[in-house]
């Protein structure tokens, strides 16, 4: 009786033991991702698609430090405060080691200035208002997609190439659409001088008025126009200004419009030989850009969007910077994602000492409708590298304790 009743403790300790290994294997390193999934389902779909083809590539190859990643996914409503509410839960509440997402800049800014104050990591996913990583910038915040500066430098250095004087701009009238008139204009002068910008239009966010709005462009007479409307808005206003004829015979440069997200609901009102920053996914014929577009249409039977290339690129940016860093503690992976290198399809980025921006290029060409629908053709892909300030610049720009 005495040997059964060893017997049968080794086993029940065996048994414990084997529970308690296999708890350990199944643990999981949390990664809290926000964005308006709701509202913004046109970018956040393919996204959240990026996001888990990368997962099943990482954790398929084993996960990062022997565990699995875990996105857990919140909605912010669009809402800078809720935003921070839940930012605030999926740290103290769900474990997540630190923050990503986010496409709105105004909820970008507001998760950044959280992040400072509570020391948590916060890789900004889409939020592209430069004062993210700059006026505003902190220790604790890293941006990865190319910011407004660096793409409308971008659009600004096509449109130097033309003979336009005068600019009309039509942005949202928040952080984002501020950023990208005042980066454009800014570009735009320092390679032509002579360049007058003769109005600037403001709708609000999703609340355009499309008629209004090309009746004060046309008023101004200008020779080219800088759009930085995207959506719903940017159908609007694509509409009005093509029935009123406000885009003929006139440059029109648009940041954002040739992404798949943006440019495929216009169907055959896309709008032709606009200069354009976008996501030609269809053109690619070999080498990594080629080799993700084939497995996401795999494994989800459509197209992906400049949403399913930044998704998969967080996933790779944060493995990459765990991986470095050797651990979740939060200063070490803040040294590691200072400096950090990551392969992605658009080749390798780097995470910048000074500002943590990363040098994540962009796709620019000119918009052209084939087969009922708007496309990008003769573009080029510009090193977002050849289009960031100067240590020095930055120095000016971004808070020294920061």
């Amino acid at each position: 009786m005495k040997l059964i009743t060893k017997i049968a403790g080794l086993a029940m300790a065996s048994a414990i033991g084997l529970s308690s290994v296999s708890a350990f294997a199944a643990e999981t390193i949390k990664i809290g991702e926000i964005n308006h999934y709701k509202r913004m389902a046109a970018f956040t779909t393919p996204y959240q698609n990026g996001i888990k083809l990368a997962l099943s590539e990482v954790n398929g190859a084993g996960g990062v430090l022997g565990k699995p990643l875990e996105f857990i996914y919140r909605d912010d409503q669009g809402k800078p405060g809720e935003a921070v509410k839940i930012a605030e839960e999926l740290i103290t509440r769900d474990g997540a080691v630190m923050i990503t997402g986010t496409i709105f800049s105004h909820v970008g800014l507001a998760i950044a200035s959280w992040a400072g104050q509570k020391k948590h990591v916060y890789l900004a996913a889409e939020p592209l208002a430069d004062a993210l990583v700059w006026a505003k910038g902190n220790k604790y915040t890293f941006r990865l997609r190319a910011s407004t500066h660096m793409q409308a430098s971008m659009l600004a250095e096509e449109a130097a190439k033309n003979p336009a004087v005068k600019y009309a701009t039509i942005a949202p009238n928040y952080a984002y659409g501020k950023d990208a008139v005042a980066a454009f204009e800014k570009a735009l002068k320092k390679l032509r001088p002579d360049v007058v910008f003769v109005t600037k239009q403001w709708p609000g966010l999703f609340k355009i008025d499309a008629g209004a709005e090309v009746q004060a462009i046309e008023a101004a007479k200008p020779d080219a126009i800088y759009n930085v409307t995207f959506g719903g808005d940017l159908a609007k206003f694509v509409r009005e200004g093509s029935t009123r004829g406000l885009f003929d015979n006139r440059l029109v440069l648009g940041l954002l419009t040739g992404e798949p997200e943006y440019i495929d609901p216009l169907k055959d009102e896309a709008p032709e030989n606009w200069i354009v920053t976008g996501y030609p996914w269809y053109d690619f014929k070999d080498g990594a850009n080629k080799t993700f577009v084939d497995a996401y249409m795999a494994k989800y039977s459509e197209r992906p969007g400049i949403g399913s290339l930044v998704g998969y690129m967080v996933v790779k940016t944060i493995a990459a910077g765990i991986t470095k860093a050797g651990s979740t503690d939060t200063e070490a992976l803040v040294k590691a994602f200072e400096g950090l290198d990551v392969a992605t399809p658009i080749g390798k980025i780097h995470f910048r000492e000074i500002d943590h921006q990363a040098t994540s290029g962009a796709f620019v060409g000119k918009t052209k409708l084939k087969d009922g629908k708007g496309i990008m053709v003769d573009w080029t892909f510009k090193d977002g590298a050849n289009y960031l300030p100067s240590d020095e610049e930055v120095k000016a720009m971004r808070p020294a304790s920061k």
